[in-house]
């Protein structure tokens, strides 16, 4: 009798594990541990961030409260990254943290822990690609304007961004095949491509600052007067926090792309502890570059260009090396888009797959292998979420805000769970695991959370009107209101969370709306 041995392959056990959670795998599993690193890499995109928001930290805090807070926010953020790390060792699936939630809490509040999770983290999902690709069209706009009469004005950047989101939906849909390709790309123009700007800027510049500037200089130019003397100089440095905490976030992409991934269990875990570790090394030389190589900071804070780091290109540089190098920082901004809404689409296509939204969206594309309904639903929603833009001075910074809020709240739901319930986390943990510092680094990261929830819904721009109104805090007001409204009203009787996991843990009958679908 010829008896052969069939070896199986390694993306078997994954979608064994896969199937344990209850689902077929459905997208393309071809990513490997690198690729999950650097789509996370990637989307964190330390130039994107520092760029975007650096007009907003000189004026919020200066170079001291963007050079120290960098530091600050950069060790929170790993405990939050270790916190998450554990948990997607133990779930790894595209629906991350509204998935989480479901499984680490306890059976008779599951499915209201999933609903709320997920709505916040669609919510952070969608602003964190409005604020790359709104502010990929800034910097078009305000670059195009360096060697010609171009004028940018808001409704021009809108339209840019719209072209923007197109680009990035068309990529998404018809070239899921490529992304892998792609991300080899991105990692390479975000790490090696953005070191050597970096060490161009820093080896060019005709003079440097000095220590006791970077470090020391504290600028409130929240108004006049500015919050410093209406309320306090801690009040201004916490508010600057923000270039440095949306720049660091986003990594919730390594777990939403953990069932296109080899050994998830291992990989996702490394995928987003690494980029985060080497993110915030890799961003604070990038800062540095800048700030020491301001040459006048009256000149760079007031730029006609409305941006300080086109402006200190061309102070070094000058008007056609700093378009070069501007051209190269949109090439890493475009990138970083691109796979936000690529991370975008698969949390909103798990979401669909267990009803957090209409069911309609739950749809793979036979062909492309790629969830094309909710690739376009993440670009409509994006493009909505910048229309405020047309008419608030202040839109862009609120986005952020409302991207680093809406994501952080649902890496902290979980973590919390996680942190309560721990005996029961501790049986589900995966082969990542912090052992007896589990809860410690939970109990940090939750708190870090909380604080910076509040934070970051505090007006920055006095005095307070309707062009300059923080909105975060109404956008964030709705999704936590309207969520929970619907919760009370509708959801509540056919929402279950991740369905057949939950239904053979808890005897739930999916078909069965109302109150008593939890049997006993």
């Amino acid at each position: 009798m010829d008896e052969r041995i069939v070896e199986r392959r390694p993306e078997d056990k994954d979608e064994e594990v896969l199937a344990e959670f209850g689902y077929k795998q459905e997208l393309r599993r071809d990513w490997g541990m690198m690729h999950n690193f650097g789509i996370s890499f990637s989307i964190i995109s330390v130039i994107t961030g520092i760029t975007t928001l650096f007009q907003y930290g000189l004026n919020t805090g200066g170079p001291g409260v963007m050079a120290v807070g960098w530091i600050v926010v950069s060790m929170f953020t790993m405990f939050v990254a270790l916190g998450m790390a554990e948990i997607v060792s133990a779930i790894p699936t595209a629906g991350g943290p509204y998935y989480w939630a479901a499984l680490l809490a306890p059976v008779e509040h599951s499915a209201y822990a999933s609903w709320i999770t997920g709505w916040f983290n669609l919510l952070g999902q969608v602003a964190v690609t409005t604020g790359i690709s709104f502010g990929l069209a800034g910097l078009i706009s305000v670059t195009a304007a360096v060697k010609s009469d171009y004028e940018a004005t808001a409704p021009r950047t809108i339209g840019i961004y719209g072209a923007v989101l197109f680009s990035h939906g068309l990529v998404n849909t018809f070239g899921v095949h490529v992304l892998k390709y792609l991300n080899n790309t991105s990692i390479l123009l975000h790490s090696v491509g953005v070191t050597s700007l970096a060490i161009a800027v820093l080896a060019k510049a005709p003079t440097h600052q000095s220590a006791k500037f970077v470090f020391a200089t504290f600028f409130d130019g929240t108004g006049d007067p500015g919050w410093s003397m209406r309320a306090s100089p801690a009040y201004v440095a916490c508010c600057g926090a923000l270039m440095s905490q949306y720049t660091l976030t986003g990594f919730d992409a390594s777990a939403h792309l953990s069932e296109e991934t080899h050994k998830a269990s291992w990989a996702a875990p490394i995928g987003v502890i690494s980029s985060v570790g080497f993110s915030s090394l890799f961003g604070f030389f990038v800062l540095m570059s800048f700030l020491f190589s301001i040459q006048d900071f009256d000149a760079t804070v007031g730029s006609n260009y409305e941006q300080p780091v086109l402006q200190i290109f061309i102070d070094i540089f000058g008007e056609d090396g700093a378009v070069v190098l501007m051209c190269l920082v949109m090439i890493c901004v475009w990138h970083c888009g691109l796979f936000s809404m690529t991370s975008n689409s698969r949390m909103m296509f798990a979401f669909a797959r267990d009803g957090g939204i209409p069911r309609f969206f739950n749809q793979v594309d036979s062909i492309f292998k790629s969830p094309i309904l909710t690739i376009w639903l993440a670009a409509f929603l994006s493009f909505c979420l910048a229309l405020p833009s047309l008419g608030s001075s202040v839109a862009f910074a609120a986005a952020t805000s409302i991207a680093t809020i809406g994501l952080y709240i649902s890496y902290g739901i979980p973590i919390l769970i996680g942190l309560i319930y721990h005996t029961s986390f501790t049986m589900r943990k995966g082969p990542f695991s912090l052992g007896v510092f589990s809860r410690p680094v939970a109990f940090v990261a939750v708190s870090w959370i909380a604080f910076i929830t509040i934070i970051f819904c505090l007006p920055t721009t006095n005095p307070v009107d309707s062009q300059t109104l923080n909105y975060t805090v109404v956008a964030v007001g709705i999704i936590a209101i309207g969520a929970n409204v619907m919760w009370l009203v509708t959801a509540r009787k056919w929402f279950v969370g991740p369905q057949i996991e939950l239904q053979e843990a808890a005897r739930v009958d999916i078909e069965e709306p109302g109150p008593n679908k939890f049997k006993a």
